[in-house]
């Protein structure tokens, strides 16, 4: 007899390995068991018929059917874990796989009844790298409307007026990086799209930290990192899209940037293949931007342009997934899908960077995007 079954637990719309599971994005306590390749949701009773509609699991059922010998406590996730621990038991399991994301009440439980529990690393992770033909469809759906926002953002920046202090205005209002955001929000609000992680709209001097999401007005003649990473609501698949804009003339080092980082990416891209090392990618990229004279920065803010990140990482249901494309990045699987956005950022001369979304294939990569990669969108 197999007395080993396999646990996802948490809430489903936030734990997306459990979500793809089940398909329900709940946010009460939830619980999948595999055991034998037969499995199970344990949800909310109220919640039954929703998962057994979506029909990704063999059976559904609700902790009121697990009771725990002195019956199941009030709190949703205690009583969850109780509930687990009572299936479990039922079906005569002794040893529990589960993944990195098990919150420590479920594992106590198991613990406190003498299961034995054991990590597998890779649950809840090899199975999410290579996307089916569906999740692909979601993730360039995601990224065309992802694109179509920020075009409308980059020309609201490049056709605005600059004022007597060269700050841009539209309609008499300063753009700021706040407001800019804002808007943003409200165009992915109107497709059906959520900035739940935000945004970036960053220029001069805050840029030189290259995750700085932007304060402050937006001023002419500088380079403005846009970077938009919505999710579709109705897929939770997500966009990630980088484009650098500037109102007026570009200075001569932003230009030299600019092509440094086209330079860059077109290398990586060429790289993003099955079989090779998500290193190989980084390496690629980051060995154009060293020829062109850049330094490495990690972890140092500059003054002049410098390279501060890896080259790229994992997209999914998480805007933010393995692997990355960076330093000890592993080998790349036929259709996993990452991002590709190299740059260079400076407190001074301010920040480039460009990024587009591309499907590793057995040959060559496929890029989701459409957009041009140019400084001017006037």
């Amino acid at each position: 007899m197999n007395t080993t079954a396999i646990l996802l637990a948490g809430y489903p719309d936030k734990n997306a390995s459990l979500f793809r599971r089940i398909q329900v994005p709940l946010g009460d306590p939830a619980a999948w068991v595999d055991i034998q390749g037969h499995t199970t949701a344990l949800v909310r009773d109220l919640e039954m018929d929703r998962v057994r509609q979506a029909g990704h699991t063999d059976h559904v059922t609700c902790p009121a059917e697990h009771p725990a010998p002195l019956g199941l406590s009030a709190d949703r996730e205690t009583a969850t874990a109780q509930a687990v621990v009572q299936l479990l038991r039922s079906k005569k399991i002794e040893r529990v796989v589960t993944d990195r994301s098990l919150p420590y009440l479920f594992a106590w439980h198991l613990q406190q009844a003498e299961m034995e529990l054991a990590y597998d690393e890779e649950l809840g992770v090899i199975d999410r790298r290579s996307k089916s033909d569906q999740e692909i469809e979601a993730l360039a759906k995601a990224q065309a409307t992802t694109e179509e926002v920020m075009e409308i953002m980059l020309r609201r920046i490049a056709r605005a007026n600059a004022n007597a202090d060269g700050f841009l205005t539209v309609d008499g209002e300063v753009l700021t990086s706040e407001n800019m955001k804002r808007f943003a929000a409200i165009e992915f609000l109107q497709r059906g799209f959520s900035m739940t992680h935000g945004a970036i709209i960053a220029t001069a001097p805050h840029v030189a930290d290259c995750h700085h999401s932007g304060t402050g007005p937006l001023s002419t003649g500088h380079p403005v990192i846009v970077d938009l990473y919505p999710r579709d609501d109705s897929t939770r698949y997500n966009g990630d899209c980088t484009r650098t804009v500037v109102h007026g003339e570009a200075s001569d080092t932003v230009k030299a940037m600019h092509a440094a980082v086209i330079a860059a990416k077109q290398a990586a891209d060429k790289k993003l293949v099955a079989g090779n090392l998500a290193s190989e990618v980084h390496q690629a990229s980051e060995a154009v931007l060293i020829e062109h004279g850049y330094p490495i920065s990690r972890g140092t803010l500059t003054d002049a342009p410098s390279i501060q990140h890896g080259t790229g990482h994992g997209i999914g249901l998480d805007v933010h997934e393995p692997i990355l494309l960076d330093e000890g990045g592993g080998e790349m699987l036929e259709g996993e899908v990452f991002t590709i956005e190299p740059g260079l950022y400076g407190r001074i001369d301010g920040g480039v960077r460009v990024e587009d979304m591309l499907v590793a294939g057995e040959t060559e990569s496929k890029n989701l995007n459409r957009l041009p990669y140019g400084l001017d969108w006037s």
